[in-house]
């Protein structure tokens, strides 16, 4: 089975080693889905963040983890059922990964981590100079204590094998990916890349649930008489682009894109993402 992922690597066309990495990490990121579908997982959970982006709707940026959220609150959510299922697929496919949860990264987030070394000593690579025994890591988080008012879908996936897996809606993921980004103590300029990709797609956020979600955590936690409309994001957004070091944030985003993407990221700057938000707007007062 291991000639599948080979063939699934060779269709990639890695230009460089980096892409290569970052193609290998993505197909055990697909392998990984696979066997959550098949341990009933997305009965529990939808797939969500910037990976649910790349595999289900071709954002061009690679991503690093596989994040979810319940779709009910669950403090007792254990991923050690799940794992063991994912182990015993990753091993049909020729892996020997190892598969363990994390300590809790903060009361609403459950982790795991599936790491690799076996995979890369198996596969024709390319690009020279990644010792055979580096791991691949990749990390699975869930929030246990999810927002409310986000929608799902349901995709169907073909690799490895035919499968479904639920996700939010575009609408609903762009909502937390807003909260990310004006919540977040630090700068993440994948934020920014796919709020720019977002608003290129015309998708406008699902404002009840960013609401929610700016309720439950971050500056706004608590303020339960929070009104998120239009105005309100349109100048939160605003704020937020006054601040950010524009530099920064590419160095952030540079190493999950391919060398033809990287032009684009010129164009970062104040005035670069004033015009996205003015275009976000826009597409709100056109609804």
């Amino acid at each position: 089975m291991i000639d599948l992922i080979q063939e699934r690597l060779r269709s990639y066309a890695p230009a460089n080693r980096l892409e290569e990495e970052n193609a290998t990490k993505e197909i055990l990121q697909e392998v990984a889905l696979y066997a959550l579908w098949r341990a009933d997982f997305f009965e529990h959970a939808v797939f969500q963040g910037g990976t649910s982006l790349r595999i289900l709707h071709g954002l061009p940026r690679f991503s690093e983890d596989l994040d979810f959220m319940l779709l009910e609150p669950n403090p007792d959510f254990d991923w050690s059922p799940f794992l063991e299922k994912m182990l015993t697929t990753f091993e049909s496919f020729g892996v020997a990964p190892e598969v363990k949860a994390k300590g809790d990264m903060d009361r609403r987030i459950r982790a795991a981590v599936i790491k690799d070394t076996s995979v890369a000593g198996q596969l024709d690579l390319a690009f020279a100079g990644r010792p055979a025994s580096q791991k691949i890591n990749i990390k699975l988080e869930i929030d246990i204590e999810p927002p409310a008012n986000s929608a799902d879908a349901w995709t169907f996936l073909d690799f490895p094998t035919d499968h479904e897996v639920r996700h939010q809606n575009l609408a609903s993921n762009f909502a937390l990916k807003i909260h990310a980004l004006l919540c977040r103590p630090y700068l993440k300029g994948r934020d920014w890349y796919d709020f720019s990709w977002y608003v290129a797609k015309g998708v406008t956020p699902n404002l009840p649930h960013l609401g929610a979600a700016l309720v439950q955590y971050g500056p706004w936690q608590k303020k339960t008489d929070l009104e998120v409309d239009a105005g309100w994001l349109d100048n939160a957004l605003r704020e937020k682009i006054e601040t950010i070091d524009w530099e920064e944030a590419k160095t952030d985003v540079r190493r999950f894109l391919k060398p033809d993407e990287l032009t684009s990221l010129e164009l970062w700057s104040e005035r670069f993402f004033t015009s996205k938000r003015t275009k976000l707007s826009e597409g709100f007062a056109s609804e």
